[in-house]
């Protein structure tokens, strides 16, 4: 099977098997490739799968075969399907390849980290988080530079494996991203703010875009261009992003509609002024915002975790 754009002859290790051959795990087996990695995957879709084959890439359908592929390659295996089909994944992973590494690309943590610790597969598990994405799906929709430049979250729970850490953060390191340790709960809570509010949000911004017909349609420019683009992701994608993080979301959603009736009453009164300060203060903060390396501390080292934990949580970033 032909490996296109590789740029080194010698592939690292471990190998990457990637499940689930969508705008993620696609780009993510080019990428893997790309990096000169060894690199196969599995879709259940015989149309992606026909379509990555057709692009010199090493895929497949049948699942149990892929699974008994990575275990006797000790591949570090990438959960890339959406929420509601982790479970049947991490069943035939149980069955077929229990011992591997094992990763995932999905937006929600916490939910993911439970449903691996009930299927017996949290020894060599670490949950990952690429923060990268476009509105499109599929296999077409891959690119092997999605990941450059971009967050990768590489999750530090209790009991978490310093090896399989370091195998997750380095793939990631690998594609180009810059890898930041959280706590799962605690991703859980910051995507909600940064992810998945803004999708509830898009799709609120087109709904009343749309109501204004097609007179403000045809005004539409830039800000309404730019704060609805993820409404145009598939809507069955965005349900599991949402639905799988809802009680973060609830709250922080609750708390934007505080912030909205507030902004309702000022208006009403005749000033925007303190929300749009704040809210101009609140983007320069984002602006701003510094990526300084964790020093000191390595995975495996005694309070790594922690320590790893609250670099994190300053938006510090690993390297190797």
């Amino acid at each position: 099977m032909c490996q296109p754009d590789v740029v080194s002859s010698e592939p690292s290790t471990p190998p990457v098997c990637v499940l689930g051959l969508g705008l993620i795990g696609g780009s993510l087996l080019r990428a893997a490739v790309a990096t000169g990695r060894q690199a196969f995957g599995w879709n259940r879709s015989s149309q992606a799968v026909e379509g990555a084959v057709a692009d010199g890439f090493d895929a497949s359908t049948d699942l149990t075969a892929t699974l008994r592929r990575a275990a006797e390659n000790d591949a570090l295996v990438v959960i890339a399907v959406p929420m509601p089909a982790v479970d049947g994944i991490l069943a035939a992973i149980a069955e077929h390849a229990p011992d591997v590494t094992l990763t995932d690309v999905v937006s929600v943590k916490a939910q993911v980290a439970a449903a691996v610790a009930a299927h017996g597969l949290s020894r060599r598990f670490v949950g990952g988080h690429p923060m990268a994405g476009t509105a499109e799906s599929g296999w077409t929709a891959g690119d092997a530079d999605l990941f450059r430049d971009a967050v990768w979250v590489v999750t530090v729970d209790d009991g978490t494996d310093p090896e399989a850490w370091r195998q997750v953060a380095e793939l990631a390191l690998d594609c180009g991203s810059v890898v930041v340790p959280a706590e799962s709960r605690e991703h859980d809570a910051a995507v909600a703010r940064i992810s998945h509010l803004p999708h509830v949000l898009a799709e609120a911004l087109a709904l009343s875009g749309a109501e204004g017909g097609d007179l403000a349609l045809g005004l539409a420019a830039g800000s309404f261009r730019d704060g609805t683009r993820v409404a145009a992701t598939a809507p069955a994608l965005v349900d599991a992003m949402c639905e799988g993080n809802a009680v973060a979301l609830l709250d922080v959603l609750d708390e934007t509609l505080r912030v909205l009736s507030a902004a309702r009453e000022q208006l009403a009164a005749g000033s925007t002024s303190e929300l749009t300060r704040a809210g101009h203060a609140a983007r320069q903060r984002y602006e701003q915002r510094r990526r300084d390396p964790i020093t000191g501390t390595q995975p495996g080292d005694e309070g790594w975790i922690e320590t790893f934990r609250e670099a994190g949580r300053k938006g510090r970033v690993w390297a190797r």
